[in-house]
């Protein structure tokens, strides 16, 4: 089984809509050419449900040359009803045979171009984006993230922003300031977002292009889907390898989202555990029901590193895509790979 929402979705829409596009010209010029119009009445209707709604298939009572036919019609509607009069098109070779009017036809054409139009302008729209960021990253030198730089062990907090379409993030230290966060800047649902990545500490802003959330589920019966997004045109998994960045999976006692130790080549510069959304103990202890039900976006960080960029780039990659492992996978990979076997 295999499901996918998000960035490379387009590409499944595009060609479903070319799909559709075809299927409208051969219904509305092809499938009954030489056929002849008529009317018919409706007589019976049989009913698909799907979920919550019904499509009613029409059977029709027509005559040709004084001699009665019926047929069923391949196309549904909500809107019949028995004893409606409606446009039916009969192959005069065989007046057995029966469409309805080809208005289907016509419907499928438009919303096929309407869904292509938005597809190319959304690619469009992303290339442009992708464009600007590249013109912006040579001009300061085109380093995605800072080097590496050691300092005293801080016990830090990062929180998702829950309950809007416009989901941020940040990293806050005891005292609530906030030292790293991500700020929507373009919210969009066509192509990637616009986001600051801005460090409150050294005083930096990136602009970056993140793209919705992906999710593949390859074995619906192991639980193995994989979870992903995009982070300037290329998959997030691939931007933190390519930064040095990997990452030991470690499950919790009685926890059901884990632990995450990453490194940066091959030196550990953080531990993320999995918290509910009240990462500051004093909240935490405020609600103590809730504090022992872990929530994905939400993580106490233990880490040396004053530059937190990789640190926060890791942690909201998991937030986002809710993966369980620096290759978007989940339980299915985890169980074959020997998720667990590591504690702290």
């Amino acid at each position: 089984m295999i499901s996918l929402r998000g960035p490379k979705t387009k590409i499944i829409v595009g060609l479903l809509a070319l799909f559709c596009l075809a299927m409208g010209i051969y219904i509305s010029f092809f499938r009954s050419q030489g056929f002849t119009k008529t009317t018919g009445t409706i007589v019976s209707l049989r009913e698909e449900t799907n979920d919550d709604s019904s499509v009613y298939y029409p059977t029709v009572e027509y005559s040709v040359d004084g001699k009665t036919y019926t047929g069923e019609l391949d196309t549904g509607s909500g809107s019949y009803k028995i004893g409606k009069t409606i446009t039916i098109l009969y192959d005069p070779n065989d007046p057995a045979v029966v469409y309805g009017d080809g208005s289907v036809g016509i419907y499928f054409m438009v919303v096929s171009v309407v869904i292509l139009a938005v597809v190319i302008w959304s690619t469009v729209q992303e290339k442009r984006g992708l464009k600007q960021l590249e013109e912006q990253r040579a001009l300061r030198g085109g380093a995605e993230l800072t080097p590496s730089v050691k300092g005293e062990e801080r016990e830090l907090y990062f929180l998702s922003d829950t309950g809007t379409v416009k989901v941020g993030h940040r990293i806050e230290d005891r005292q609530r300031r906030v030292l790293y966060e991500a700020k929507m800047t373009k919210f969009t649902l066509t192509s990637p977002y616009g986001f600051d990545f801005i460090d409150h500490e050294h005083g930096r802003t990136v602009p970056h292009l993140v793209g919705h959330e992906e999710e593949s589920d390859w074995n619906a019966f192991l639980l193995d889907s994989n979870y992903t997004f995009d982070l300037d045109g290329e998959d997030i998994w691939k931007v933190l390898k390519k930064n040095g960045i990997d990452v030991q999976t470690e499950r919790m006692d009685g926890a059901i989202w884990p632990r995450f130790r990453v490194s940066r080549d091959g030196e550990d510069i953080a531990v993320l555990e999995s918290s509910s959304q009240y990462v500051h103990e004093e909240d935490a202890e405020q609600h103590s029901v809730a504090s022992k039900l872990a929530v994905p976006g939400f993580y106490r960080i233990w880490t040396r590193e004053e530059n937190l960029d990789a640190v926060f780039l890791t942690a909201m990659a998991f937030a986002r895509s809710r993966a369980l492992n620096n290759e978007g996978g989940t339980f299915g990979k985890q169980l074959r790979s020997g998720f667990g076997k590591k504690k702290r």
